[in-house]
């Protein structure tokens, strides 16, 4: 696969290379795979040391007189999402051994970028914007080593990468975004006993699991990931609290959209900033290189040329 057409960008119409799409959509779909991938290593995690690990009949679960022991979590987890796991962690291999055959690179500043873009668009699910800093890098990583193997022969002119920038220019206008955990209760003085109790030591992620009665961020410690101004599906309230938060600083209760309450506590900010041209330019090309190709390529077209096998045989 080193030897690759040369495509010269200026044969296609513009109508067909649909300019206006945000350029984040390209990830959804490993991100989407790398939320089942990162959730299984987690959860293999907690079982403890390589000693306790290997101990098949250790009981990890107990309902009354039935046992749940560690061989019978495992298996269904396997069951469940056990190939896709698989498949993604393949993946990341062939595409490391990818960039060293075709000498490709991927810099933080281009990581840096990729995040930005990700967390400032409303078309990201809020699942994504879950994933922890180091989990999301390594998949824009293997994302990035992807692209720039399959477009690394297409030309485009400098006069069209200037076009596309001027015409998706407010892509670049990143917000400011707002790391942020919530708890959510019903009455005013439920989130007050809340505060006064994280206030006196409690963990949030504990209480939020305890008492928060939003179920998808209750179940990740209060977690609703990244915000921003961008977010039409955040309630304006919480929005509005955290922008003139600190780091580490916990929220008085606030009313929210529906009637009920909620405490929330700013665990992160990334400062909002504009991307000049210079520094999205790289960005650019492979966003339109991108389209030009017939079909869409993944990871798994490079197996064969790396050796690259699995049990599931397929």
């Amino acid at each position: 696969m080193k030897s690759r057409r040369r495509i010269n960008s200026e044969n296609q119409p513009l109508s067909k290379r649909r300019l206006k799409t945000k350029p984040v959509l390209t990830l959804l779909a490993i991100l989407f795979v790398g939320n089942i991938f990162w959730f299984v290593l987690w959860i293999i995690s907690l079982v403890g040391n390589e000693e306790e690990a290997s101990d098949n009949s250790k009981i990890v679960a107990s309902i009354g007189n039935e046992k749940i022991t560690h061989q019978e979590w495992m298996a269904e987890m396997e069951r469940q999402a056990g190939k896709e796991v698989l498949q993604q962690m393949i993946n990341y291999k062939v595409m490391e051994k990818a960039a060293e055959e075709y000498e490709i690179s991927v810099t933080d500043v281009e990581i840096d970028l990729e995040i930005s873009l990700i967390l400032s668009s409303d078309d990201v699910d809020s699942s994504f914007r879950r994933l922890g800093e180091e989990e999301l890098r390594d998949q824009i990583k293997s994302q990035l080593i992807l692209e720039k193997v399959l477009t690394k022969d297409i030309v485009i002119k400098e006069k069209e990468l200037k076009k596309y920038y001027e015409e998706n220019e407010s892509l670049y206008n990143i917000p400011t975004t707002y790391r942020t955990s919530l708890i959510v209760v019903d009455t005013k003085s439920e989130a007050e006993k809340v505060m006064k109790e994280i206030k006196s030591g409690s963990d949030f992620a504990v209480l939020a699991r305890e008492k928060s009665i939003d179920r998808l961020s209750a179940s990740l410690g209060g977690d609703i990931g990244y915000v921003t101004e961008n977010h039409t599906n955040i309630d304006p309230a919480i929005l509005k609290t955290v922008q003139k938060m600190k780091k580490g600083e916990l929220s008085s209760p606030i009313l929210l959209n529906n009637g009920r309450y909620g405490v929330v506590m700013l665990n992160e900010k990334k400062k909002g900033k504009h991307f000049t041209y210079g520094e999205v330019k790289e960005h650019i090309k492979r966003v339109i290189a991108m389209e030009q190709l017939p079909t869409s390529i993944t990871p798994e077209a490079f197996w064969k040329e790396f050796n690259a096998s699995w049990s599931y045989g397929e």
